[in-house]
């Protein structure tokens, strides 16, 4: 069995009181990346970015460097700025890049609340961290909501957190999001499990699966949560393969490191799970198709694709091209296709989902549901 290792760092320098260099590392056994960022403190915009690759998935990784010019100008200082993100950089240029953008503008953000305490207690010594942010207008609400809600008779952060609920047009059915991932078990979530659980609740989904990479979730654990939140919450398992990312439903077993697809599948087929193929092409149609050649007729070949159940053909985290070729690909297949959010942040809960036909009470429910074929993917939260 292969090992695996992720790394993620950030570190930060404060230039001149005005401005912020951050510098964020990303690193594992399949690919290696640096990102350099100044922004400002008080407004929290990005001035300058620089990318840099050390080991890429394919050789078109390469052209997203150019293209991460577009975040420049980017305020992170608002509920949207992790959205702008994965938008500019993350479907333009790289996921990665968007990944590690991401943690270097949280990590930027709170060293300038710091900075800015520092500022506070030259006029008030006695102030603590606590009490000034206390004092700081909360997170995700802007001015102009603020003004709203005010005239509408709301407490601001309602009025801000009403204003996000999607606008579901699902129809019948139970409707889980199958894909998400929560921090600490996934170091490159940003959220944590409650506030992951809380957010699905909140928009309306019927249950969430928590998938965290080669992370098995005790029993108990999950019930607690579900009985906790009144929600149901279900597990799974990311597994990272030799043929990518594999979506496991129904197995218990620990499995770290890199392990063989073709060693993987009769472990899950031992335990009467469901194996799904993750994002399958993601990074491989970041640029035209013709650029690399691939076509539905040579998709088709991928050995993967003999090995697994289904394939998730809605991911949150590719662009709109990959899940149409992933949904092309499972047609010509005769494979089901789920969706699921692929979440690291609140905003992207539920963004894709999947609406089994009967209602999902455990996690024996959902593989015997999955197994059924019973299903299909939705866009749910617009």
């Amino acid at each position: 069995m292969l090992k695996f290792q992720r790394t993620k760092l950030v570190d930060i320098v404060n230039l001149d009181n005005e401005r912020l260099a951050v510098h964020g590392v990303l690193n594992d056994h399949i690919f290696g990346l640096e990102i350099d960022i100044v922004v400002t403190i008080d407004a929290l915009v990005i001035e300058t970015i620089k990318g840099q690759w050390h080991r890429e998935e394919t050789p078109e990784c390469f052209r997203a460097i150019p293209l991460l010019q577009e975040a420049i100008g980017l305020s992170f200082d608002d509920p949207s700025a992790s959205k702008k993100i994965n938008k500019t950089v993350g479907r333009r240029a790289c996921p990665h890049f968007a990944n590690l953008l991401i943690e270097c503008c949280d990590a930027a953000k709170e060293a300038a609340r710091i900075i800015n305490w520092e500022r506070a207690k030259n006029t008030d010594p006695d102030l603590t961290f606590d009490q000034f942010l206390a004092g700081e207008k909360p997170d995700g609400v802007d001015n102009q909501s603020s003004l709203i809600a005010t005239a509408a008779g709301k407490p601001p952060q309602e009025a801000a957190r009403a204003s996000s609920v999607p606008n579901k047009e699902t129809g019948e059915g139970f409707i889980i999001d199958l894909h998400a991932h929560t921090f600490p078990a996934s170091q490159c979530s940003a959220v944590n499990v409650d506030q992951l659980i809380k957010e699905a609740q909140r928009i309306g989904l019927d249950a969430l699966c928590l998938t965290d990479h080669n992370h098995v979730w005790e029993p108990h654990t999950i019930k607690n949560l579900t009985q906790k939140h009144g929600f149901l919450v279900l597990s799974g398992n990311e597994i990272t393969t030799d043929q990518g990312d594999m979506l496991v439903f129904g197995m218990s077993q620990d499995i770290q490191g890199i392990i063989k697809l073709e060693e993987l599948k009769p472990l899950v087929d031992a335990s009467k799970g469901f194996l799904i193929a993750a994002h399958p092409f993601r990074g491989f149609l970041v640029f035209d198709t013709s650029h690399i050649g691939m076509t539905v007729q040579k998709a088709i070949q991928r050995p993967a694709f003999k090995q697994v159940h289904a394939i998730e053909v809605l991911n949150g985290k590719v662009t709109a091209q990959e899940n149409r070729f992933a949904r092309d690909v499972a047609e010509h297949l005769g494979l089901p296709g789920t969706g699921g959010s692929d979440a690291h942040d609140l905003e992207d809960v539920g963004k894709y989902a999947t609406r089994f036909h009967d209602p999902i009470h455990s996690e024996q429910d959902l593989v015997v549901a999955l197994h059924s074929g019973n299903f299909n993917p939705i866009t749910f939260r617009k």
